[in-house]
């Protein structure tokens, strides 16, 4: 089973569609770090990460870890980091993960640009949580609440993230 996402927004999971926004550039298959696109294509998730003092751990048989204070995504194209978690302090450019909304709450990670890492291809792209009017992200997608968790609870090992290029 796929999680299916269209460049309108519209995501398709286990026969239920699901709203999700989008990076503020729309889905490409052109993607640099920056640049608010989401890349098109076929990936699987790699981790979870979830914030334990705002929610419980969600059910999937991905790998869940707690996030910490000091926890952040190398988003620097010069360091070897690039495109990794990394621990805080850090000297180079990154995306905090502990923030002070709740958007990386719940963060799925989509193992794009990770095997292996092209410096400046883009990084941190996650599946997390919207905002309450599913304004757009800086290239991930963001789901409800309740549509994430029931994505990850039915995830599977075969399962796999379908960005598409049109709405066909």
């Amino acid at each position: 089973m796929n999680l299916v996402i269209k460049p309108n927004g519209q995501s398709h999971w286990n026969n239920i569609t699901f709203r999700c926004a989008l990076g503020t550039g729309g889905i490409s298959k052109d993607k640099k770090e920056g640049d608010g696109i989401t890349p098109a294509g076929h990936f699987s998730l790699r981790q979870v990460f979830f914030r334990s003092d705002r929610i419980s751990a969600p059910r999937t048989i991905l790998p869940i870890t707690c996030l910490k204070k000091t926890d952040a995504w190398c988003d620097c194209p010069e360091s070897k980091q690039y495109n990794k978690l990394i621990t805080l302090p850090f000297s180079g450019g990154y995306e905090m993960l502990w923030r002070t909304d709740t958007i990386y709450d719940l963060i799925a990670v989509v193992g794009y640009n990770d095997q292996p890492v092209i410096p400046g291809n883009g990084s941190a792209i996650f599946i997390h949580l919207a905002t309450p009017s599913f304004s757009n992200t800086k290239g991930g997608i963001a789901f409800s609440k309740s549509a994430l968790s029931k994505i990850l609870e039915e995830w599977t090992e075969k399962s796999m993230v379908e960005l598409m290029l049109c709405d066909n």
